[in-house]
């Protein structure tokens, strides 16, 4: 049921309503061209900010409209004329009457290579905008003259004619799969009119079907969002959820309240959780049952694990655990036991649906690798066994996406690998999948926006990054830097920024250095590096955790940059230590009393450790 939206304050909720947009595929801020204005205060009058209804525009208050309305939609503001496609991304204008006037779309079709008419049948020309006659003709309907011509179905709404491929819509949405197959009239015409829905709405989720990821505005994610619920198009919620930040996480979170959105409630809804602390003041603009809401989620907590080998139950030890971060009490504490047979030295970590998963890994010296995988369950406290990889390898790197545990590269025998296996919890089985474009252990891999991306060098000092691309089981080259050889790689991501840090041997070994390319402009920026250990960095919202044996010191990002925060007791044992974030429930926890058994005889594969109450991680 839709949240009652009260009677807000446009100064102190307009940013939270309505965050300024970023760079997207619909909205490229570099193309904007001139000096930069200075933006005016925003009008301080009280408006009745109403959930927005598909149908009916959406205004504030008039006052001082024609001179500060770009700054108030959250947009740059230049001189001069802007282009073709600037007119196009920039917000729709108000006509006298109340109702938004028509939106431009030819240099959107030119962006997305999707044919649009008018209502007299004509199709536009395409866009004169800088770049559009090297785009593909991505268009979703096949060729008129094709065995599939017939297959197309014609979607009108405002003016605009969308021709798309009816197999598309079907596959993609459950409201044209039930109309294509309800058998009424409607089911075989040539022509559907949706009322209700924006052109700019469903030019957008159109693309997001063809594979496009574009950032939205703001006004774009309530349109979206709208498209989402009535057409119930799974995959366009998912990218929703994937775009989720601190900047767009509230009107995420109150529109999918306001059209039903469940899963994207639920996501926006974590994420608020874990940014709670930046976004409390910004939080009184909401409900109270919506705030809550979030408060009853458990934030996610900072837990590191050391490196270990196996143990026996006479040489059981104590140090052997797993530690989470008290933020409140500044102070390290245990959070479980490895299992007797565990071993994280040369393991693969990674952190699957809130669970921790321990892959791999060296038994001694030998590097005889332990055969089989552990699993660690929060909410039960247990640990469970399940089987290793049918390639045996150790030095791997181990990644969680889309209900998958990925384990890539690594090493056999003192050799290098480039195979991969991915592991599904729900079907308890590995299964081979492509493999790495070069055989290389220890790969730097990080997930951004719900994709999988890797890192690997080449010879004379180059820096490749690949995506692996789900859908065609395949590795795609994304961009190549050339920087001096180091004896490290790291990557990890925040938004659509990757995040690539490397150490020695040039200058100062200790000195990381970092580059960030971005996604969706495709850009590389180099940034100062720091002395701390990066190479341990877990990103939670716009904050970074980074692990030492001095200090977890907590930076926030801010324009690319990691700037320091708070410092908190660092983690006093030496090694490499792997961190990840949990989401772990409240509990007291006592001191260590007694080692328990957890040998790999007593863990059958669902069979659980009892749980060990424990308190402050002891040296």
């Amino acid at each position: 049921m839709p949240f009652p939206m009260q009677s807000l304050s446009l100064s102190a909720c307009h940013d939270v309503l309505r965050p300024p947009p970023r760079a997207t595929s619909l909205c490229i801020a570099p193309r904007y061209s001139g000096a930069v204005r200075t933006e005016r205060k925003l009008c301080s009058r009280n408006i009745s900010a109403l959930p927005r209804r598909p149908g009916r525009s959406h205004r504030g208050c008039r006052h001082g409209w024609r001179h500060d309305r770009r700054a108030r939609r959250g947009l740059i503001v230049t001189y001069g004329k802007p282009n073709r496609l600037q007119r196009v991304t920039a917000q729709p204008k108000i006509a006298p009457n109340g109702k938004r006037r028509q939106l431009r779309h030819r240099a959107a079709r030119s962006l997305f290579g999707i044919p649009m008419k008018n209502d007299a049948g004509v199709s536009g020309e395409p866009s004169s905008c800088s770049g559009s006659e090297s785009e593909p003709n991505r268009s979703t309907c096949p060729p008129a003259d094709s065995e599939q011509g017939s297959a197309c179905v014609r979607v009108r709404m405002k003016g605009s004619v969308f021709p798309v491929d009816r197999a598309l819509l079907a596959g993609s949405s459950e409201y044209f799969r039930a109309l294509f197959e309800s058998g009424m009239r409607e089911s075989d015409q040539e022509e559907i009119r949706l009322q209700g829905l924006s052109a700019r709405g469903f030019l957008i989720t159109l693309s997001v079907l063809q594979g496009a990821r574009p950032l939205l505005s703001a006004d774009e994610i309530v349109e979206v969002i709208e498209c989402a619920s009535f057409l119930q198009v799974k995959t366009l919620t998912k990218h929703l959820a994937n775009i989720i930040d601190s900047d767009n996480c509230l009107l995420m979170y109150h529109t999918a309240a306001t059209y039903g959105l469940l899963d994207l409630f639920k996501s926006a809804a974590l994420f608020i959780t874990d940014v709670y602390g930046d976004l409390k003041d910004d939080l009184r603009c909401l409900p109270q049952e919506m705030i809550s809401h979030v408060e009853s989620f458990i934030p996610s907590s900072y837990v590191m694990v050391g490196t270990h080998s196996p143990s026996t139950e006479l040489l059981h030890d104590g140090c052997r655990t797993v530690c989470y971060l008290d933020e409140d009490e500044n102070d390290w504490k245990i959070l479980t036991s490895l299992p007797l047979d565990a071993s994280t030295t040369m393991a693969g970590v990674a952190v699957l649906d809130n669970k921790l998963y321990i892959v791999g890994g060296v038994a001694d010296v030998s590097k005889n690798i332990v055969d089989s995988g552990f699993c660690y369950d929060p909410e039960a406290d247990s640990w469970s066994v399940f089987p290793s990889p049918t390639q045996p390898r150790y030095n791997a790197s181990l990644l969680g996406l889309e209900g998958g545990l990925y384990t890539m590269g690594g090493e056999f025998q003192r050799k290098p690998m480039a195979s991969v296996e991915v592991f599904r919890p729900a079907k308890h089985t590995w299964s081979p999948v492509a493999h790495l474009p070069k055989a290389a252990p220890n790969v730097p891999c990080t997930v951004a926006m719900n994709r999988m991306f890797i890192c690997l060098w080449r010879p004379k000092g180059v820096t490749e990054i690949y995506e692996y691309a789900l859908e065609r089981d395949q590795w795609e080259l994304v961009t190549t830097l050339v920087r001096p050889q180091s004896y490290g790689h790291f990557m990890v991501s925040h938004r659509d920024n990757l995040y690539v840090m490397r150490n020695g041997p040039d200058d100062d070994f200790l000195r990381c250095m970092m580059d960030c390319y971005n996604l969706t402009t495709g850009q590389w920026t180099a940034i100062p590096g720091q002395y701390e250990a990066l190479f341990t960095a877990s990103i939670r919202g716009d904050s970074v955790f980074t692990l030492n044996q001095r200090v977890t010191e907590e930076y926030a990002i801010r324009d690319l940059r990691w700037k320091s925060r708070k410092q908190r007791k660092g983690f006093p044992r030496i090694g490499t230590m792997w961190t990840f974030l949990l989401r772990l429930p409240k509990r007291s926890r006592e001191p260590l009393e007694k080692t328990v058994s957890t040998s790999r005889q007593q863990l059958g594969r669902h069979a659980v450790w009892p749980p060990d109450a424990h308190s402050a991680c002891v040296d």
